[in-house]
């Protein structure tokens, strides 16, 4: 049909449109009500279907003769582990855990935390979960246990899966520690605790809350996928927002299933047999929707790497992966790849491995700046892709869409919305804007299935957040614009959340922990450019009068705060001191303009700061982002 035809049908009748992409998948009901509201206006599909995620994962491709295709490949450089599990043997795994989650009391509706590392048992408890019905939450082990008791008074989860310890290149964090404390200072009290032994840490389990893995799996009889609605709730995955009180994103499951297997195809031209890398983790919307679901739905074998890309051991550990397994499509963030350059500038390891097999690298998670897309597409010569999508969304808005039309590439653009997300540049009024005019994204809804459902137990939140601003309209939260050929280039966020390393991080949060030190009086807390992680925070502070306290000492206190409250994910190094900040007459802080300054980008200065004022406060500012 051609990518224009493609997303011009989406756009004219959308219902239509995603009516017939419903075949994509085996219903256990065929939906009669293909677009639908509920009581709330909010739009559904699929409303009156029945499926199992589960099932279209794994017995589906059983049933039609993929059994002893490898479904799953567990790459663990920091284990010396490499093991391959077949269809066939991951639906036997999932069925039997899905049992023991069963015995546990376990059963549609209910919520599951997954607090893991990167191991075949993490994708098993997902895909266990969606079996029962239940509604499982993934939640990142880098995150601290302050972090994960939010998260578990949220969901309110029956069961919590996790494992006895995380490895980071040679360091082993202890999980089980982390979960006992979260466990400790959340109100919401679990009914278990089930914990994977690793060999690397084996965990002291509590009598009466916490279950052996292993054992309670080899004591448990396989159960059958349990047939759930559409609209049924498949995950609830955890975002920063701007109040640093995480947003549970609600996944449903028809939409959800409709959209993978149409982005598998047609996004990242994937075809069943085909090996698909996300270098991602499962406990990010990439790792639900590219390591986990998207490829096994589509008959795909899917890499789960517990590694990085340098110093596991060297920079050429994405190039070992891909040519050891024949990966025929890899997916990263740029972070990674600017590391990787950073090792080995030349890209001597890419020449070392045979990679006639890789077809396209696809990138995401943050903007992809130029010098990184010229220097893997200078020394790879494949295609390099970016691609923009959110947690919220849980696929591509804008992409290349390989598998209906490889398109042109431009450098800094995402290339083109993806059919089903009509993509809009509005100006603060809500008016369209022209090509090549900045705006706010917004997508004119209905958005197409596989997005959003609402926040987890917050629908007000849901509807200011993201269609309050503009009637009609899904805010993305991002700025950017169009051009004259319809490629889209996203310029950054329009709010105070952070991209570092393709993490989102709530500035507002990590101001709140550092405001909060006996000795700072106030504070103000930005994302600037990073080479490496394109961005990392940077805290500005003002003392308090008759502070004594060395201030390397008050800052490495911050430091080690935030990195207890949020984690190591938060890396705030960047910390100076300053005498003011500069503020609005009405006492707002200009975050935007620090951010413009450190970055050493071209500034107004805002006809709201009072003129006396802003002479100390800027150039103070200015004094300390040119000592940078």
């Amino acid at each position: 049909m051609g990518y224009h035809n493609e997303y011009q049908a989406s756009i004219d009748d959308p219902a239509a449109f995603w009516q017939e992409k419903s075949s994509l998948i085996q219903w256990y009901k065929k939906p009669s009500k293909t677009l639908s509201r509920d009581e709330n206006g909010h739009y559904l599909w699929y409303a009156d279907g029945e499926l199992n995620s589960s099932y279209l994962a794994l017995d589906y491709h059983v049933e039609n003769g993929r059994g002893e295709q490898t479904a799953l490949i567990y790459d663990s450089p920091v284990t010396n582990t490499y093991r391959q599990f077949t269809y066939r043997e991951l639906t036997d795994k999932v069925a039997r855990f899905a049992g023991a989650l069963q015995s546990l009391g376990v059963c549609r509706g209910e919520r599951v935390i997954i607090y893991m590392p990167m191991i075949p048992e993490a994708t098993i408890a997902m895909l266990a979960c969606a079996r029962l019905g239940a509604i499982h939450s993934v939640v990142f082990g880098g995150f601290a246990a302050h972090e994960l008791a939010l998260r578990i008074n949220d969901a309110q989860p029956k069961v919590i899966l996790s494992a006895s310890c995380g490895i980071e290149v040679e360091k082993i964090i202890p999980y089980k520690t982390l979960l006992d404390d979260a466990v400790a200072q959340a109100e919401h009290q679990v009914d278990a605790c089930v914990v994977f032994q690793r060999q690397q840490l084996e965990a002291e389990l509590i009598p009466g809350r916490d279950y052996d893995w292993q054992f309670l799996e080899s004591q448990s009889e396989p159960v059958a996928p349990v047939p759930v609605a559409a609209t049924d709730p498949l995950y609830i995955l955890y975002t920063s927002g701007t109040t640093g009180t995480p947003k549970g994103v609600i996944r449903d499951n028809g939409g959800h299933a409709v959209a993978m297997r149409y982005s598998m195809a047609n996004v990242y031209g994937m075809n069943a047999g085909d090996v698909f890398w996300a270098a991602s983790d499962v406990g990010w919307v990439v790792g639900h929707s590219y390591i986990v679901y998207g490829p096994l739905m589509a008959g795909c074998t899917t890499v789960l790497y517990e590694g990085k890309p340098v110093k596991t051991p060297d920079a050429g550990a994405f190039w070992r992966v891909c040519q050891q397994y024949q990966v025929n499509a890899i997916f990263s963030a740029p972070t990674a790849f600017r590391a990787i350059c950073k090792e080995d500038p030349d890209a001597r390891y890419f020449r070392q491995y045979d990679l006639s097999q890789l077809k396209r690298i696809f990138l995401a998670g943050e903007r992809l700046d130029p010098a990184t897309y010229h220097w893997l597409k200078r020394h790879t010569g494949l295609p390099v892709i970016d691609h923009w999508w959110q947690t919220e969304t849980g696929w591509a808005i804008a992409g290349n869409p390989v598998g209906i039309e490889e398109l042109p590439t431009k450098a800094g653009s995402a290339t083109c919305p993806v059919p089903g997300f009509n993509v809009q540049i509005l100006d603060n009024s809500g008016r369209q804007q022209a090509a090549n005019e900045q705006g706010s994204v917004a997508i004119k809804l209905p958005m197409p299935p596989g997005c959003l459902q609402g926040i987890w137990k917050n629908p007000e939140r849901f509807k200011a957040g993201y269609l309050a601003t503009y009637e009609g309209y899904y805010l993305s939260g991002d700025g950017g614009y169009l051009d004259d050929d319809g490629y889209l280039y996203i310029m950054g966020r329009t709010d105070d959340v952070i991209n570092v390393a393709g993490h989102r991080l709530s500035t507002g949060e990590m101001e709140e922990i550092v405001s909060a030190h006996q000795d700072v009086a106030e504070c103000a807390v930005v994302g600037v450019a990073d080479e490496l992680k394109g961005q990392v925070p940077m805290a500005l502070i003002v003392l308090k009068n008759g502070v004594t306290t060395p201030t390397e000492q008050i800052f490495e206190q911050i430091r080690q705060e935030v990195r207890q409250q949020i984690g190591a994910l938060a890396c705030l190094k960047k910390i100076h001191q300053v005498e003011r900040l500069p503020k609005t007459r009405s006492g707002k802080i200009l975050r935007r303009l620090i951010r413009q300054m450190a970055d050493g980008e071209e500034y107004q200065v805002p006809s709201t700061i009072d003129d006396v004022e802003i002479i100390g406060e800027i150039s103070n500012v200015l004094k300390l982002v040119a000592s940078f």
